[in-house]
């Protein structure tokens, strides 16, 4: 057994790869490629590394000017907002001294005051004072000075004396930088803002206080400087902090004072011992200073990025362009060692002369290939052909050429092309019927016929006995297609007889004026040549005749499957509205289609086994007991009501599946009730809100837990804290039903007389008293029910 041949070994295959660079032609292309890449990357590889560091620190510091330019105007027009309100108050009739302190009409002033609190979005709550008064008015009602600044708001460092003080005395608007307000036990950090009314009298004769949240004003800030990494602050006209967002390490003072000096524009500082670059703006409006801070080394980590990207973008680029140059200068020369090896293979052995290069050696070879390529030319015309019949005529340039080189295609582009292929139903013994067939092929071949103005090129293929035509036909006749079609196959049946006495049999194609669709007739023609089975020999089929006699196929109809989808998904999901709206849409799809009725009940079944499948999936097995009822319909209006009916019941029970499948909901929803019920936002929407539920659910579903309503578990829960405080605590009453949430304090001491027989204050000394005489273990069982929790 001989052994097989080996394998070249990697050196030897790198010996014959590095032979193809011993050619000068392919090392000039390749040093060409590169040169023409790399000089140019080379030149804008340093025009970028020099300008990123520039342009990358003007982009950042423009931008936060931009950036804070644009906070500026914001918290400037937010300011405007409220001291036109303040004028708009001044000059409302509703709330002048007398109609605020009238009996009757203070209701309508303290509505009035509510409506313009609710116009502004930033002010956390909008009091009213006359100067010389005990009282302030907000939208909440008539209330002591000192009550509400000591009680209800308490201020960390503004003192009562200071308020009444700034109340009374204050000329021009002020804000007061922020500091930790307690409202409720719950302590926030806000803004305070004084307008005198009437603005710019010189003896205003009251005072319109805006309180505001300092997240408010931080909000805003951070929402449009989404992108910065430093802090900002908010200085006013004296240089105080309004306002600070330490994203970082919070500023001493003294460096605080630096900041608020600064001219508007950027700025590189040291502060704090670290080296920041600084951005100021200064407002027009107010003489307030809005200052962005950002460290050095953030900013010129950026930049060290930015270099070892431009860095490692250009050493990949250079790696990959020298590779890129030496494939294509390959590529390039492979058709030119093909050339050189196929001409050798060809060509009568004897070496090659010494020229310079190669192209001078395939210029010498094609002079000398040149007399020798008419010989070629019938079997590349015969190729042709064929290439055409099988596969039409492909999209390419160069067979686009040899076609119209060859006479197939019409110059002006308008032509009919069509094919036939004829075959022979009979041989004569001997040599005499394979002679006239040969002789037939080659009329055939190249004829000019008498009649018709038609080009005939005829071609052999691979099926014995059959002979394939290709016919064109000018595109500028008056007659029917398929006339000229039937005078051109006549024209060709004449010259046939007149040379054979073969019986032969003739498919012919349809016509098409593209002859990118000639292999259609081809295949065509062989379907109508078929025809001769049930025909006499010596005929003509022509497939245009037995599509016409083949009866049409119906019409069918079937919902598209993106749209079952849809409907079936809708379902699912237990969206109803979407499922009556398919179903709505489905239906009167069908309406429009003229369909047969066999078939439109089949669709209408089909649509149906949809629904059934995903109440299958859901468990809902009693839908197929009704099912003679759901298949009962005799019109597409019976079917859409039922269908309606069907997918309302399906989402209600994708709705019940998920309102139950989390057991221990109502327990997690109670839990965050008993802890949130002091809260007066506290709602049965806000809760079903956060639990993503539906609030008829939850409704239903806590009272099933609790015994109660919602409304009436919050209002017990409350109670039971008043009453704890009233018995275990000296605060104010007041300051009590504020802190369990309940902000009406009228309306919660008469629903608590009515539910004890007394009041509050009543409650709290008859507990004094009963405390101090009995000081024996209270027995619970002895209790109102109320006082047990």
């Amino acid at each position: 057994m001989a052994n097989p041949a080996p394998k070249p070994s990697l050196l030897n295959r790198f010996k014959l790869n590095w032979n193809h660079f011993k050619s000068k032609l392919l090392l000039k292309y390749a040093f060409s490629y590169i040169l023409i890449f790399l000089i140019p990357l080379t030149g804008v590889t340093i025009f970028v590394y020099e300008n990123a560091v520039k342009g990358l620190r003007v982009e950042i510091e423009q931008s936060n000017v931009n950036q804070l330019n644009q906070v500026k105007s914001t918290i400037d027009s937010r300011m405007k907002e409220l001291q036109e309100l303040a004028g708009r108050i001044a000059y409302d009739r509703h709330l002048t001294p007398y109609m605020v302190r009238h009996p009757y009409y203070g209701l309508e002033a303290i509505q009035t005051l509510a409506n313009y609190k609710a116009s502004s979005n930033i002010a956390e709550d909008l009091l009213l004072y006359f100067h010389g008064d005990s009282n302030i008015y907000s939208y909440r009602g008539l209330a002591n000075l000192h009550v509400t600044f000591d009680s209800f708001y308490q201020f960390e460092r503004w003192t009562s004396e200071e308020l009444r003080r700034d109340l009374n005395e204050t000329r021009q608007p002020l804000v007061r930088p922020a500091e930790n307000v307690t409202v409720n036990s719950r302590m926030d950090p806000m803004l305070v803002m004084l307008v005198p009314i009437k603005p710019n009298d010189p003896f205003p004769y009251g005072t319109v206080l805006y309180l505001m949240k300092e997240s408010n004003l931080t909000g805003v800030m951070d929402s449009i400087l989404s992108d910065f990494s430093g802090s900002s602050y908010i200085f006013g006209p004296s240089g105080e902090v309004l306002t600070a967002n330490n994203h970082g390490v919070s500023l001493p003072q003294e460096e605080l004072k630096n900041l608020s000096a600064l001219e508007p524009g950027t700025h590189n500082l040291e502060l704090d011992g670290e080296p920041y670059s600084v951005v100021s703006v200064q407002s027009e409006e107010n003489g307030w200073t809005y200052v962005t801070t950002m460290p050095s080394f953030q900013f010129f980590s950026r930049v060290a990025h930015v270099q070892t990207l431009i860095l490692i973008v250009f050493c990949i680029t250079v790696i990959t362009g020298i590779a890129a140059a030496l494939l294509l200068a390959k590529r390039q020369y492979h058709p030119i060692r093909d050339l050189m090896e196929f001409a050798k293979l060809r060509g009568s052995g004897n070496d090659a002369p010494k020229l310079r290069n190669e192209w001078e050696w395939i210029r010498q070879t094609i002079h000398d290939y040149s007399a020798r390529i008419d010989l070629q030319e019938p079997f590349v015309r015969n190729q042709c052909m064929l290439l055409l019949l099988k596969h039409g005529k492909p999209d390419d340039p160069e067979i686009e050429q040899m076609i119209l080189s060859a006479g197939f295609k019409h110059p002006q582009g308008k032509g009919l092309y069509f094919s036939a292929i004829l075959s022979w139903d009979e041989t004569v013994p001997g040599d005499k019927s394979w002679q006239e067939r040969h002789l037939l092929q080659e009329i055939l071949s190249n004829v000019c016929l008498s009649g018709p103005d038609a080009q005939i090129f005829g071609v052999e293929f691979a099926v014995k006995d059959q002979f394939a035509l290709i016919i064109s036909l000018p595109d500028d006749t008056d007659l029917p297609v398929q006339s000229c079609m039937e005078q051109v196959i006549e024209a060709i049946l004449e010259v046939i007889r007149k040379h054979s006495q073969l019986s032969l049999s003739i498919g012919v194609g349809m016509a098409y004026r593209d002859l990118a669709l000639l292999n259609q007739s081809f295949i065509e023609a062989a379907a109508a040549l078929e025809h001769r089975m049930i025909r006499r020999s010596g005929q003509v089929s022509y497939f245009e005749q037995l599509v016409e006699l083949a009866p049409s196929a119906a019409q069918s109809f079937w919902i598209p499957r993106k749209s079952m989808l849809k409907l079936e998904q809708s379902l699912k999901q237990g969206n109803e509205s979407v499922a009556a709206q398919m179903i709505t849409d489905t239906i009167d799809k069908i309406k429009d289609e003229p369909l047969q009725v066999h078939l439109l009940r089949c669709i209408c079944f089909d649509l149906l086994n949809a629904f059934l499948r995903t109440a299958s999936e859901f468990g809902m097995h009693e839908v197929f007991a009704n099912m003679p009822e759901l298949t009962s319909f005799e019109t597409l209006e019976e079917l859409e009501n039922r269908l309606l009916s069907l997918a309302s019941a399906i989402c209600a029970q994708v709705e019940q599946n998920t309102e139950t499948s989390e057991p221990s909901l109502m327990d997690d929803i109670l839990a965050y009730v008993d802890k949130q019920f002091a809260d007066y936002t506290l709602s049965l929407e806000h809760v079903a809100l956060k639990f993503a539920i539906s609030t008829s659910y939850l409704s239903r579903s806590f009272k099933d837990k609790t015994g109660s309503n919602f409304s009436q578990y919050i209002w017990q829960r409350r109670m039971d804290e008043v009453i704890r405080l009233l018995q275990s605590t000296s605060a104010p009453l007041k300051e009590i039903i504020e802190q369990v949430g309940y902000l009406d304090a009228p309306n919660f001491i008469r629903k608590f007389k009515k539910e004890t027989g007394l009041t509050p204050g009543q409650y709290r000394k008859e507990h004094a008293l009963k405390g101090a005489a009995a000081k024996r273990p209270v027995n619970l069982a002895d209790l109102p029910p109320f006082q047990k929790s």
